[in-house]
């Protein structure tokens, strides 16, 4: 009897990208690894979508459609190239009007898309009614999801096999047009019990030989055995990646794939030399990249606090940038009772930010005291229906919270309905701005906001983490008292004995004293607005001479993911900005003296 042909997909240059380096990526860098992998006559590549769209233009300061271009000019007709979506979400953390989810289907069918596979955290299927049908209606393949996490021990709910098999009946009684089922596990935290099961009742409920394919990550070390165990449950194509984005918070090599399967049932009937090839030409375009050490190994504690790869990385990098790294433990561990009481959404895109934004607040400013948006809006029904009811408790603070009363309709139909929302809203943004108003600049605009009105403008940066040359690092010895230091200076960071602090020096105007009298104490009273948390001064609303009043709004600051409106704690006249628009601040640090 002959060996069982497994299909494979290559995620390298999307969900490797993500998982490893926060999907900053340039393009012209990565372009020679696709075309190795072409060469070993493996034809079915992930490229884009998901993280990968908003990343080109808030990061890398380049053209997502222009990325999707290169790749099949780089790849060939017949290639498969697959993009990641999120059901009513596509390709943005905020969920989409009926246009513009429309739109991103037929742009990317326009940029040489072959295959969208289409996923909603929450496993809410009218959330993929409407999103699946405009994949099947602009003549790309629909590959329909069903979301998978292992939940926290001693918590029950939804996440069964059985739950997941109710999740494909709905699928299938709402008559969803799709060409493949993925079953997808992005924290990598299902066991490979629940996995075979799931497979077992998803083959039974499809056409004999349908296109069933797995989805995991190595973060919880079970990769390998969960795929054994899709395979045997009835599973015939599975995700693989290539060093350096493989294992870790990563999909498992699939030369480790490869070797695992040998002498069994199981064959990938690939060209091992090749593959290994290919990965030398991938290591080499990558070797600048700096390659975090969390990207690379097992996390034991994942099961616990399910965080899936492409999130891990992602914010542990945004922590190391903030000089906070040092609480990830501390965030991590208080993701179990955010997952708890926010009614078991799956953690994958953008659920998995939700989560960890709410354990960051919890973490810095107290359990409950700050309600993340993003995850008050998932418990008030925003996003559509979790799988189990939220804690009414955290539903009712969310509602104080963020003033907003718990809806029960569609986020299609409350976007729809909002004229913020929607192409209409897109080319208004796009008019102020004075660029030309394109399906591209719309769908930009409508995606990304005002991050990607600043790219379309040519006022973007590029924020690409490469290794610096050593040239560029200065190394100082300082003694103070009995103790020594070894500082190392690299750009604005300062590593002092190996733990790393953000500085900036600022010019000021410095008085010389003409005389030894005492200056008068002025007589009005000056009040500082500090940051309450790390994070990146997004916009300014204020200058100074405003005269403002208690609780406006002087600034925006972005941390993890998070706007946070820094408000004024006392009416007054702006005296002074100490910060510019792209500055990094720290806790405590003085942003605006009001007097």
């Amino acid at each position: 009897m002959g060996k069982k042909k497994i299909d494979v997909m290559i995620t390298a240059f999307r969900d490797g990208f993500q998982s490893v380096y926060g999907a900053r990526v340039l393009t012209q860098d990565f372009l020679p690894a696709l075309e190795a992998a072409v060469r070993t006559g493996i034809d079915h590549f992930e490229v884009g979508g998901g993280a990968r769209f908003q990343s080109l233009y808030f990061y890398c300061n380049e053209d997502a459609f222009e990325m999707m271009d290169a790749c099949r000019k780089v790849a060939g007709e017949e290639v498969n190239l697959q993009t990641l979506a999120r059901g009513v979400n596509v390709v943005g953390l905020d969920s989409q009007s009926s246009d513009i989810i429309k739109l991103h289907t037929q742009l990317f069918k326009k940029h040489g898309i072959t295959t969208i596979r289409n996923f909603d955290a929450l496993n809410d299927v009218d959330n993929l009614n409407y999103s699946g049908r405009c994949i099947n209606e602009a003549g790309l393949k629909h590959e329909v999801c069903i979301t998978l996490m292992g939940l926290p021990p001693e918590l029950n709910g939804a996440h069964t096999p059985e739950f997941y098999a109710q999740t494909l009946k709905k699928i299938l009684d709402t008559e969803i047009p799709f060409d493949s089922v993925c079953l997808k596990d992005a924290s990598g935290t299902a066991t490979p019990d629940t996995v075979y099961h799931t497979a077992k009742l998803a083959k039974k409920m499809l056409p004999e030989g349908f296109p069933l394919r797995f989805h995991t990550h190595e973060t919880a070390g079970t990769s390998i055995l969960c795929y054994k165990a899709a395979l045997e449950g009835g599973v015939n194509s599975i995700d693989l990646s290539m060093a350096p984005v493989s294992g870790g918070t990563g999909q498992p090599d699939i030369v480790a794939a490869w070797h695992a399967f040998r002498g069994t049932e199981y064959e990938l009937g690939v060209d091992i030399d090749r593959v290994l090839e290919a990965e030398e030409v991938f290591k080499d375009c990558m070797k600048d990249y700096f390659l975090p050490s969390e990207a690379t190994r097992v996390e034991p504690m994942i099961p616990f606090s399910p965080m899936p790869g492409g999130a891990l990385t992602a914010n542990t990098q945004m922590m190391r940038d903030n000089n906070i790294l040092d609480r990830f433990p501390e965030i991590i561990a208080a993701m179990g009772e955010v997952v708890k009481r926010g009614g078991f959404a799956t953690s994958v895109t953008p659920v998995s930010q939700f989560y960890f934004q709410q354990a960051f607040n919890n973490v810095i400013f107290g359990p409950w005291k700050r309600i993340a948006e993003g995850y008050g809006k998932m418990v008030l029904g925003y996003f559509g229906r979790t799988p189990v009811d939220p804690d009414p408790e955290i539903v009712k603070l969310a509602q104080e919270q963020l003033e907003l009363e718990p809806t029960s309709k569609s986020p299609r139909q409350i976007n729809d309905e909002d004229p913020e929302k929607g192409r209409a809203a897109a080319e208004r943004m796009l008019k102020e701005g004075g660029i030309g108003v394109t399906d591209e600049n719309v769908f930009i605009a409508a995606t990304c906001k005002e991050k990607g009105i600043k790219f379309l403008k040519g006022e973007a940066v590029a924020n690409i983490r490469k290794k610096k040359p050593a040239a560029e690092k200065q190394a100082y010895s300082v003694q103070v008292g009995e103790t020594a230091y070894t500082v190392l200076i690299d750009g604005e960071t300062a590593l002092v004995n190996g733990r790393p602090y953000k500085f900036s020096v600022k010019a000021t105007e410095c008085t010389e004293a003409v005389s030894g009298e005492v200056a008068e104490p002025a007589s009005s009273i000056s009040v500082s607005i500090e940051a309450p948390m790390p994070g990146t001064v997004n916009r300014i609303l204020v200058k100074a001479g405003d005269q403002i009043q208690k609780g406006d709004t002087l600034l925006v600051l972005e941390s993890m993911k998070m706007e946070t409106d820094i408000k004024s704690s006392a009416p007054g006249r702006v005296a002074e900005i100490q910060v510019a628009e792209g500055d990094l601040v720290a806790t405590g640090q003085i942003l605006v003296h009001l007097e």
